[in-house]
């Protein structure tokens, strides 16, 4: 499995930069997870967004779906001139409702399903997560802790990509992120902003504390703002994590 990173940057983007959205790639499958303010324009520097399978937005904040908006259309326009033949495929959360009905009703562009509706199955004990299979490839989705309602994503099998979405610390995500090979996490804040962030957000220190005891293999720290210095970031959720942390970086590819 091949992650490309479109934006790392929130709420708003550095300037020439890009806001959440990342490429997966793996079994010949393209998957767009979050489409966040400018990530259409880095994704198409990489594949044709006509070449697209599956949208998948973990909530509904504009950092991580404005370009949803945009993409419709490119689809739309596709499907006119005959070089696409039908609607993306667009998996994102049904609340808030009048956000979701919005974008259901670009019936042209998109099929889109609210992920609380996909099959329900358990994780751990107490621990209950929606379950997505695209051509072989799953997904697993977990309730994240967030003004927005909205959901943390392990793809692949055991020892696959986890990515976290925007959540304060939970046992939901720990549970997840068990043995992640991957796990690609907010880091919106230092650790001197714990308190700011308390139930919204995950500190530098806090994502490393969190992979450490989830035991990932390699942590991917994202999700930056964009006033900080990554580097910095890096250096407290390594005094946590306990082993060397990578930053995303814009275009930067990430095999799993």
């Amino acid at each position: 499995m091949k992650l490309t990173v479109l934006g790392c940057w929130a709420p708003y983007p550095r300037a020439g930069g890009a806001c959440s959205g990342y490429l997966i790639q793996d079994a010949g499958l393209n998957i767009l997870l979050e489409a966040g303010n400018g990530s259409l324009s880095r994704l198409m520097s990489i594949i044709d967004f006509r070449l697209l399978d599956a949208v998948i937005v973990t909530h509904l904040h504009h950092d991580h779906y404005a370009d949803l908006f945009v993409l419709r259309y490119a689809i739309e326009g596709a499907r006119r001139d005959g070089s696409r033949s039908g609607p993306l495929k667009l998996f994102v959360p049904g609340e808030p409702a009048g956000e979701y009905n919005i974008l259901a009703g670009y019936d042209q562009a998109f099929t889109t399903t609210p992920i609380e509706n996909l099959p329900r199955g358990p994780l751990e004990k107490g621990i209950e997560v929606c379950s997505l299979d695209i051509e072989g490839l799953n997904f697993r989705f977990a309730p994240i802790k967030h003004p927005m309602p909205g959901y943390s994503v392990a793809i692949g099998g055991p020892g696959g990509l986890v990515f976290s979405s925007d959540t304060a610390p939970t046992k939901n995500i720990a549970a997840l992120a068990r043995n992640a090979g991957l796990f690609l996490c907010e880091a919106s804040g230092q650790d001197s902003d714990a308190d700011v962030m308390k139930d919204i957000h995950l500190t530098a220190g806090q994502a490393g504390e969190l992979a450490r005891e989830a035991g990932a293999r390699r942590l991917l720290l994202t999700h930056f703002w964009p006033e900080y210095d990554p580097a910095g970031l890096g250096r407290q959720a390594e005094k946590t994590f306990k082993k060397p942390v990578e930053l995303a970086r814009e275009g930067g590819a990430y095999l799993v």
